[in-house]
Order: structure tokens, then sequence, then C-alpha cells
């Protein structure tokens, strides 16, 4: 069993790029609920299958499955939930903790988000100067959800 525990934050400033190396992502949900969702990702030249459960607190079950390239890329075309979601995923070092920023693209464009793994919930964590507000709790940050709402639309 596969437990996923993680932490959002948005950004501050554009310093956490120097020495970042990004990587185009493209993906979209093929089962998208509240306790559940079926993602298919394209991450550079490699391709996934992602099943999370519903969110508890920061931590939620996650299985990943590699994929055949061809495969996924029929999934996001046919059969996936519109807008796909396109980002360019940054990662980062600070503190020997590794961060991963999501800078967004198309319907999500000027949304940038920063997370990084943890071992456990009340792991301690130092933030790095480029890190701003916390999101971890609010479920409009999470991908799943940008779909349906993406970030040009909100008020």
């Amino acid at each position: 069993m596969g437990t996923e525990t993680e932490r959002k934050f948005l950004t501050r400033s554009l310093s956490w790029k120097q020495g970042a190396v990004g990587v185009t992502y493209r993906q979209g949900y093929l089962c998208r609920e509240e306790a559940r969702t079926v993602r298919v990702r394209i991450a550079g030249d490699k391709a996934y299958l992602t099943i999370k459960g519903q969110t508890q607190g920061m931590t939620r079950l996650e299985y990943e499955y590699p994929l055949p390239l061809a495969d996924a890329q029929e999934l996001l075309e046919q059969l996936c939930l519109r807008p796909l979601i396109e980002k360019t995923r940054y990662r980062t070092w600070y503190r020997g903790q590794v961060w991963e920023v999501d800078e967004f693209a198309g319907e999500n464009q000027g949304l940038v988000v920063a997370e990084v793994e943890l071992e456990s919930p009340d792991q301690p964590l130092e933030l790095p100067d480029w890190v701003g507000e916390e999101v971890t709790h609010d479920p409009r940050y999470l991908n799943a959800n940008l779909v349906e709402h993406p970030f040009s639309r909100w008020g």
C-alpha cells in the first residue's frame, strides 16, 4: 500500500528557479471524485497511471504504475476530462529536502504551487524564503480540482 504525505504552498518569489530542473507534464483525470482520483500523466518521455484515495489531513493513499507512452497519449486525448493539466515541474533542494514547484500553463496559467513530500504529517519542516502561504488544506489547489475549476476562472 502506498501513502503520500505532502504539504503545498504558494510561492512569493522566483528565487526557487535558481538551479531547478524542469520537466513538462501533461495530465488528465479518468475519475475525479472526492473519495478517489484516477490520473494519466506524461512527464517528459515517461507515462504513468496513478490512483489516489481521499485526502485525510495531508495524507492519502497513492498507487502509481508505469504506462506505455502511446497508451497515455490516447487516454489523454480520448478519455480524460477537460481541460488537461499542463505544467512544468521543477525540482529544487532546500536543507536536504526535495521541493517540487509546478508552474502551470494553459487554463491554469499564472498559478505556481510548491510541494514537499514528508515521511509523516508531524515531520519538522524548515521553509525556504521563497515559500508563501500554505494551501495544503485548500482543495482548490488539488490538480484534480483545477480541471473543473481552472485558475484562470477564479474570481
